[in-house]
């Protein structure tokens, strides 16, 4: 299975939605299409919109952690949302979510940005 993502600008956060498999076969595309994104925008926050995303393994985990670090360069932050139960536990078992915060859905999610802004 491929993997599709979409990124849209919204104030200062990048919403990136995945749908499909993020997994050593799709995680470098998707790494360079984020990187590509941050680098093209002014913003400081992410917002990772996993409701579509049926698998992930540790390549996906390595995708997350390394635009964390980008993202914190920036004062900004993560935050992953939509996550179905078997990504859930994969972020919840790695420690994931000591770093990165986690809503139910991307309303909240922006949200919980602004009230921080």
């Amino acid at each position: 299975m491929s993997l599709h993502i979409e990124i849209e600008h919204h104030r200062k956060a990048l919403i990136v939605r995945l749908e499909g498999e993020l997994d050593h076969h799709t995680a470098e595309p998707v790494k360079l299409r984020m990187e590509e994104a941050l680098q093209k925008s002014k913003s400081n926050h992410m917002i990772l919109c996993l409701k579509g995303l049926s698998f992930m393994d540790s390549s996906g985990l390595g995708v997350i952690l390394g635009r964390y670090k980008q993202v914190k360069a920036r004062n900004g932050q993560i935050i992953v949302c939509d996550v179905n139960p078997a990504v859930y536990r994969l972020l919840e078992m790695s420690g994931l979510f000591k770093i990165v915060s986690i809503q139910a859905d991307e309303k909240q999610a922006l949200g919980s940005l602004e009230a921080v802004s």
